[in-house]
């Protein structure tokens, strides 16, 4: 939720974050004509709520005949506390509504515009060529007896999918590379749930503008979620937290869930975009002064695991309109997908401000010992999607495919893997 202090002080930065998004301004207009609102009936609830403790006390104080008169004015009004208090909750729950709508404020720098108003950091790596006609990553996988689609089908429908011998040893891989590395950047492990409650979900930005790609079950009024993102945020809600040692950096590793309702085409062949996906997630709950320097650690950490597995990508910085409500910037990093002839995002890392945070309630004690929301951040570490640049990139003439070195020991020191033969894929 957006900072009311702030909303009260400079609705004009506020005003431009969302233009700069590409949303209506006027809701900030109506956030501020709610916020006067609730502060209006707050202060009047508090004045007659003090107003009854005064007549209290001469209630307490009156003659044994003055008493009924004064009780009885003091039953009118403790009902007029009450209503005052009603009131005030109304008006809290209308402004909570209405300034939800409003999207994180975006940090200075951040492109304005759509999707396609990216601007490219840099680009790192050498752009794979090849002297034959390069496999996409299915006909790779099915050769390695890696991927096997069509019992996914069979099994649970469309864009579900078996990875089955190599092909789950090097999703295994990945995953435990990447938990390494985030070891030994001082993150804390977490095999995170997969369902959270609404108010989890909600409090994350999720049930926003996302909400048709999430899965909810009715029954049980919870959702699955598609990114342990969700969890981790919702760790530490309702908490004070110590961030005098410096951010409390997690790791959550978790099968993620998603509609993908709106992609079609190249998307929908292989396990580009499929409804279910392991991912190991790095999430940061930081003080706000660091927070962008933390988001640039995060993007340096994910380019090394790229770098280390010889793929050519590209950094961007997403446009505003691009960025999701939490996110105050997003930085993507794109991998080369050669037989698409394009870049694929690999890797999102955000800094969510205390966009989050405001509406979980975690808190850190700040410089002068009040409480204070933190900033929360973050950035995939490894997912199954990493398997499409992964094979496309490395992959021979033969069909077989080479295994960059940084992987091998958690594949029992395979340096190759090599096609199946059909009776070993049926």
């Amino acid at each position: 939720m957006i900072d009311p202090v702030l909303l009260r002080a400079d609705p004009e930065a506020v005003k431009r974050s969302e233009r700069a998004r590409g949303n209506d301004e006027a809701v900030v207009d109506q956030a501020l004509s709610a916020d006067a609102a609730r502060r209006s009936a707050l202060t009047e609830f508090e004045r007659l709520r003090a107003e009854q403790n005064e007549f209290g006390k001469r209630v307490k104080a009156a003659s044994k005949d003055d008493k009924p008169a004064l009780i009885a004015e003091a039953q009118q009004l403790a009902a007029a506390v009450k209503a005052a208090d009603a009131r005030a909750k109304e008006a809290e729950a209308e402004f909570e509504r209405v300034a939800g709508k409003i999207q994180n404020l975006i940090v200075d720098g951040v492109p304005a515009g759509g999707e396609e108003n990216f601007v490219t950091l840099r680009e790192v790596g050498d752009l794979p060529t090849f002297d034959f006609e390069p496999r996409d990553h299915l006909e790779l996988g099915e050769l390695l007896g890696a991927i096997d689609m069509e019992r996914g089908a069979k099994v649970s429908g469309s864009r579900f999918y078996f990875l089955r011998g190599v092909g789950a040893r090097l999703e295994l891989a990945l995953m435990s590379l990447a938990l390494d590395r985030a070891l030994a950047h001082g993150f804390v492990p977490l095999i995170t749930p997969t369902l959270v409650k609404p108010e989890i979900m909600r409090g994350t930005g999720f049930l926003g503008e996302h909400a048709a790609e999430v899965y909810h079950l009715s029954e049980d009024d919870l959702f699955l979620t598609g990114t342990s993102e969700v969890a981790l945020a919702g760790y530490h809600s309702d908490e004070i937290i110590d961030l005098q040692a410096g951010p409390l950096r997690y790791a959550g590793w978790s099968t993620c869930y998603r509609r993908e309702a709106g992609s079609h085409g190249k998307d929908t062949r292989g396990i580009l975009r499929v409804h279910q996906f392991n991912k190991l997630e790095m999430f940061v709950y930081a003080d706000p002064k660091d927070a962008e320097a933390e988001h640039d650690r995060l993007v340096g950490w994910q380019e090394e695991m790229l770098q280390a597995l010889g793929l050519h990508y590209r950094v961007i910085d997403v446009a505003a309109g691009d960025l999701g409500s939490s996110a105050a910037r997003k930085f993507d990093i794109e991998a080369w997908v050669p037989t698409q002839d394009a870049y694929r995002e690999l890797t999102s890392t955000s800094n969510c401000t205390t966009y989050q945070s405001r509406r979980l309630a975690t808190r850190h004690r700040g410089e002068s010992g009040k409480t204070e929301p933190v900033a929360t951040l973050n950035g995939t570490l490894a997912t199954t999607r990493w398997i499409v640049a992964l094979l496309e990139t490395h992959q021979q003439a033969d069909g077989s495919v080479r295994v960059p070195e940084a992987l091998q020991a958690y594949l029992g020191g395979l340096s190759v893997l090599t096609p199946v033969a059909p009776a070993q894929k049926a």
